[in-house]
């Protein structure tokens, strides 16, 4: 065990949030041992400012809850403590043993070697082994405010490097998201990820075991960041999102779609652009592009393979891969309503005519399936010109309507029918 002292480290209690701060002194006065660990100290010690604060303690669940009013257990596979002050929520988590200290292990595995409980606690060396990388299992004691590293985890610090802790199959086992973890970390930071750690086909398959409700978390923290487009073009580089978008990945590589590809890329840069100029943004617009290359590959061979019109196979096809897509990641209906609404407006996009522009226009979900529009001109999906049309009728709604068969003249026809039902017969 190796203590690095304040004046090498360099984290001061003003670069704690108060919240954290209030917590660990509660636990320090209540005489627990208190420690901010995981991300908050790896953050810190590379120059980031966190945007959470993570607390280790030798405090069981139920002690934590008495200390503090506003605190509440949650999960059931990891116990832990929640301690609201204001907006802001502590995660507080008890030190876990570590199942390498004897030849048992007390956890709740399943066949996999995925871990499916893990409430046996231990102390705090315990605990820092049975972290997944050694850049995380870095503590700040409130006690002596010096960083506490079991695991050579400040070397790591200092090469900008991520190394799994222990055997990597059998880490990644543990945990599949780890996979996923590991490059959303690596590429917000800009570290280098252990050639140790790099997952086999056979590990990778694991990801389709992940519940989907909790895929759905994940995929969250993957593609609704600034560093995004970097996080997807590792994943997609390492063959990670192979097991949660089967469907889009076959679309994408079976048919050499290009267009799709790029459609995806663009959509996540979109976002990750306005994030950062704090703009608002939508999971669905991402999932909407995300799924598109296999809704469109759908459509087309219902339209070939069963002679369905395009318009219905383009609605059976999006029910069918929304169906497939919940089996590995679970879109909350806040978020697939929307996605699916951006979707059914884009051949609508086609019709300029009478009063349709005007009512697409109306439509709840227009500007989003406009910016999708956009997208697919620019990967060449539409035709530039229906995109700028519909750029240019939104500060003009007088353009002229571009030339094609002239409206039916329904009123006329419902005239003819009513003098043939007032003579009578059919004739």
């Amino acid at each position: 065990m190796h203590v690095i002292e304040p004046a090498t480290h360099g984290i001061a209690r003003t670069d704690l949030s108060d919240a954290v701060c209030r917590v660990l002194d509660g636990l320090h006065a209540a005489g627990y041992r208190a420690c901010l660990v995981g991300g908050a100290v790896r953050d810190l010690l590379l120059g980031v400012q966190p945007k959470d604060f993570d607390v280790a303690t030798d405090a069981e669940p139920e002690q934590v809850c008495e200390l503090f009013r506003r605190a509440r257990m949650i999960g059931r596979r990891f116990r832990i403590v929640h301690v609201r002050f204001g907006r802001e929520i502590i995660e507080v988590s008890t030190f876990r043993a570590d199942p390498d200290s004897n030849g048992d292990d007390p956890r709740l595995l399943d066949d996999n070697g995925r871990v499916l409980r893990d409430n046996v606690y231990g102390d705090i060396e315990q605990d820092a082994r049975r972290r997944d990388f050694a850049i995380n299992a870095l503590y700040y004691d409130i006690a002596d405010a010096c960083v506490h590293d079991y695991v050579g985890g400040m070397a790591d610090v200092k090469a900008r490097r991520l190394r799994l802790i222990g055997d990597p199959a059998v880490r990644y086992r543990e945990d599949p998201v780890r996979m996923l973890r590991a490059v959303r970390i690596a590429t917000r930071l800009g570290l280098s990820i252990d050639a140790a750690a790099e997952p086999t086909p056979e590990l990778i398959e694991l990801l389709a075991t992940v519940p989907a409700a909790r895929m759905f978390d994940e995929v969250l923290k993957l593609l609704m960041h600034p560093a995004a487009p970097r996080t997807y073009a590792q994943l997609r580089e390492r063959g990670l999102l192979a097991p949660i978008f089967g469907q889009t990945i076959d679309a994408l590589d079976t048919t050499a779609d290009d267009a799709g590809e790029e459609l995806i890329r663009k959509a996540i840069a979109n976002t990750a652009r306005r994030m950062t100029e704090e703009r608002p943004v939508t999971p669905a617009f991402i999932y909407a592009a995300l799924l598109w290359p296999a809704v469109c590959a759908t459509s087309r061979r219902l339209q070939q393979d069963e002679q369905h019109p395009a318009n219905t196979a383009l609605a059976i096809a999006q029910s069918q891969v929304v169906r497939q897509q919940a089996q590995h990641v679970s879109i909350p209906r806040r978020f697939a309503i929307p996605m699916r609404e951006i979707w059914q407006l884009q051949p609508r996009f086609r019709k300029r005519r009478g009063k349709q522009p005007a009512r697409l226009m109306a439509h709840r979900r227009f500007r989003a399936a406009y910016d999708f529009l956009l997208l697919r001109a620019e990967v060449g999906e539409v035709d530039a010109e229906l995109a700028q049309w519909w750029t240019d009728v939104q500060d003009n709604p007088e353009l002229p309507v571009p030339p094609g068969k002239p409206a039916r003249n329904h009123r006329r026809r419902r005239r003819r029918r009513s003098r043939r039902r007032r003579s009578g017969g059919n004739s």
